[in-house]
């Protein structure tokens, strides 16, 4: 049987689609495309008006008690400045608000369900790029989300395509065995299939589009994962039933919850995306209506719209701001928008899965990519064409990490106010004739109610989740009862208060390395439950502890109301090392989940495809793929060796003369090895990949013995 299923293509026969750059500069409103139902295309205006209005009156509220508080006697100019930066930081947190207020109602009366699914017309291929993962967990979760479509009964209608962007030459290797595996488990039909890129040209943007380039034209929709989504049949079906349901849908994004989640930090997210997530993400679909966005992953997009009009240019100048797009997600949807084509969410459907960093520092490596993207997108948001909601879908991602920086000169700013009021001597003779001295001066009670109307603000849309929560009496039962998810909601606002300004200082961190020039790289994310050295935990956060050290004494030192007010702040800080330690710690949040805390609905019932991907992964892991060397498997297996060999690209042609160096010191180590122990040690990771790519090689690796003639004999 495994010399048959690794005869068959690893791919099936290429359909292209042409995908042609787009411009960010020119567009004709001619070119846009009429909507096939208009009727169907309303704009939500009542809800734009809700939210956006509403913001604005809640932010013109707040600069003015702002104003109130900062001018009971003549204002300085740090004072001006403290409520220009409240102002902006407030207008940020009001606009949340009243999303959230609109997604509360959104979700108590059911807006956005998706209609079940009897029947399909068309193909669709569920696509997962991956980059140096492990085969053990990327494949169990294509099988495992495979099963589980073909469990709707509609299992003829999807293919799968696992397409890789892998640089580790041994992960490659065990991706192939990993697939050849799961070919021969599923025997004829698996209608399973992958490809290697050999070079990973615009990462992720380019998987993708390379895939839609030159299969695309097989398939009507694609559904595009992540390397850790998971999605039931029923999700996918259904989401396939809408598209087809809606001639002008280009992108239809689904609600990824999280899941599998085990160390303290991404349990506090699980229960946070869980329990808030579905009134945020509710809030957003019914203000954006068609005009929304994408995230790239666990969504169904119309093959060709995405073909004609999503193929990204590269930004003029290097990275961090030119280069090629790194947020790729949010451009495609505002070109696919630009074209005429729909974008929209259904937050309401079930069934789509992801899963998170397992810690601070984790995170804080996936953010700073995150952060380069959002503020690249400074340079597109005025691009040709685009409709308004998209730009402002842009202007939220920029301003989402842009908000750290300003929170930070805002706390700035209120300690040199304070040193002023507590240090500066008063000016008694100014330009202007007054009795009394130039003299910062608040209004306490003013201040302290502004700062109770903030805080209530800031947590609204977590009492919203948590209510919409209790009220739900699934949700409640599975979600460990409302004494646990009122405690567990409890220990997620304390500890967020704590990791928030540490995510403070990494993110301005970012946001002033990227501005004066420096490129992030594109690391695999880890996604396993495992802890970080201690010492790498020291190192990433001793300047934060230093800082929450010094401001800690300089504020107490200048005034014990100014310690007061930053004390949230000062012990996030003092205590980043041991919190940082905390976040990644499997054993806490086992224990707070053997406690029934921070439990999510999905825990206390686990959906099946979950149930099903941890089993697989489990048995796949044992046929040890990950863990084997990559050389050694392909001399050791000849079977293999051969389907490597169909999975290659053809061979570009050479010039005479044109010498690569890494193949020739490739070739002459493999020359001068006198076992394939030798070639395995010698031979570095690049090379490693030159012979995998290179048939010509590869034959002369098969040549080398196993071991030497003397020890053999």
């Amino acid at each position: 049987m495994r010399s048959i299923v690794s005869r068959e293509p690893a791919t099936p026969p290429e359909s292209r689609l042409v995908m042609p750059v787009q411009s960010f500069r020119r567009w004709n409103a001619s070119d846009r495309r009429k909507p096939a139902q208009p009727r169907n295309w309303k704009t939500p205006w009542l809800q734009r008006l809700f939210v956006f209005g509403g913001g604005l009156a809640l932010t013109a509220y707040g600069a003015w008690e702002m104003y109130h508080v900062v001018s009971v006697s003549r204002t300085t100019s740090l004072q001006y400045v403290l409520l220009v930066l409240f102002t902006i930081n407030f207008s940020w947190i009001a606009l949340a608000f009243t999303s959230a207020v609109l997604g509360f109602f959104g979700v108590l009366f059911g807006v956005g369900r998706a209609e079940r699914a009897e029947s399909l017309q068309h193909r669709t291929v569920v696509v997962m790029p991956i980059y140096n993962e492990s085969s053990a967990r990327t494949f169990a979760a294509v099988a495992a989300i495979r099963e589980s479509v073909e469990a709707t009964g509609l299992g003829d209608h999807f293919d799968y395509f696992i397409v890789s962007d892998t640089t580790n030459p041994d992960i490659w290797v065990s991706e192939e065995r990993a697939f050849l595996a799961l070919r021969e488990r599923l025997g004829p039909n698996s209608r399973v299939y992958y490809r290697h890129r050999p070079k990973n040209h615009h990462r992720k943007a380019g998987n993708i589009a390379d895939f839609v380039a030159r299969w695309g034209g097989h398939y009507e929709n694609m559904i595009v994962l992540d390397a850790d989504s998971l999605m039931t049949g029923s999700c996918i079906v259904r989401l396939a039933a809408a598209m087809e349901a809606d001639p002008d849908a280009g992108i239809i994004q689904s609600l990824p919850l999280i899941i599998n989640r085990n160390t303290f930090f991404a349990r506090l997210q699980q229960f946070a995306a869980r329990v808030y997530g579905p009134v945020i993400a509710t809030g957003l679909a019914m203000w954006s209506g068609r005009d929304g966005n994408y995230w790239g992953h666990n969504a169904i997009i119309r093959t060709r719209a995405f073909a004609e009009h999503c193929g990204l240019p590269d930004l003029k100048g290097k990275p961090p701001f030119g280069g090629h797009v790194l947020s790729h997600d949010f451009v495609e949807a505002a070109l696919i928008r630009r074209a005429g084509w729909s974008v929209y969410m259904l937050p309401d459907l079930t069934g789509s899965y992801e899963e998170s960093p397992p810690s601070l520092i984790d995170i804080s490596v996936r953010d700073r990519r995150w952060c380069q993207g959002n503020l690249q997108h400074s340079r597109i948001i005025g691009a040709k064409g685009f409709v308004l909601p998209t730009r402002q879908h842009f202007a939220t991602g920029i301003m989402g990490y842009l908000a750290s920086p300003f929170w930070l000169m805002q706390l700035v700013v209120g300690i040199l106010i304070v040193l002023q009021v507590n240090y500066a001597r008063p000016e008694y003779f100014t330009q202007e004739f007054t009795l009394f001295p130039v003299w910062p001066r608040f209004d306490p009670e003013r201040a302290l109610r502004l700062f109770a109307i903030t805080m209530a603000i800031l947590l609204a849309p977590k009492l919203f989740g948590l209510l919409l929560t209790l009220f739900n009496n699934k949700l409640r039962r599975a979600g460990g009862g409302a004494i646990r998810l009122i405690l567990s909601s409890l220990i997620e606002v304390l500890f967020s208060a704590f990791f928030a300004p540490i995510m403070m200082l990494i993110q301005s961190g970012s946001v002033f390395q990227i501005l004066l020039g420096r490129d992030t790289g594109w690391n695999p994310q880890r996604r396993d439950d495992g802890s970080i050295p201690f010492n790498d935990i020291v190192r990433r956060h001793r300047t934060h502890t230093v800082l929450g050290v010094v401001t800690g004494l300089s504020a107490f030192m200048i005034a014990t109301s100014l310690f007061a007010w930053m004390s949230p702040t000062i012990v996030g800080l003092v205590l980043a090392i041991p919190l940082s330690w905390a976040s990644g710690q499997l054993a806490i949040g086992l224990w707070l989940k053997r406690r029934g805390l921070l439990l999510t609905p999905e825990e206390g019932d686990p959906p099946s495809v979950a149930l099903r991907a941890n089993e697989l992964q489990t048995e796949f892991a044992k046929a040890g793929f990950d863990d084997a060397d990559g050389l050694k498997a392909i001399h050791a297996d000849a079977e293999l060796r051969h389907a490597h060999e169909l999975m290659l690209p053809d061979a570009q042609l050479r010039r005479r003369g044109e010498i690569d160096p890494e193949r020739a010191v490739a070739q002459a180590k493999l020359v001068d090895a006198e076992t394939i122990e030798d070639a395995a040690i010698w031979l570095k990771p690049k090379e490693r990949m030159v012979v995998l790519h290179d048939r010509a090689l590869i034959g002369l690796l098969s040549t080398l013995p196993a071991e030497r003639a003397e020890s053999a004999a």
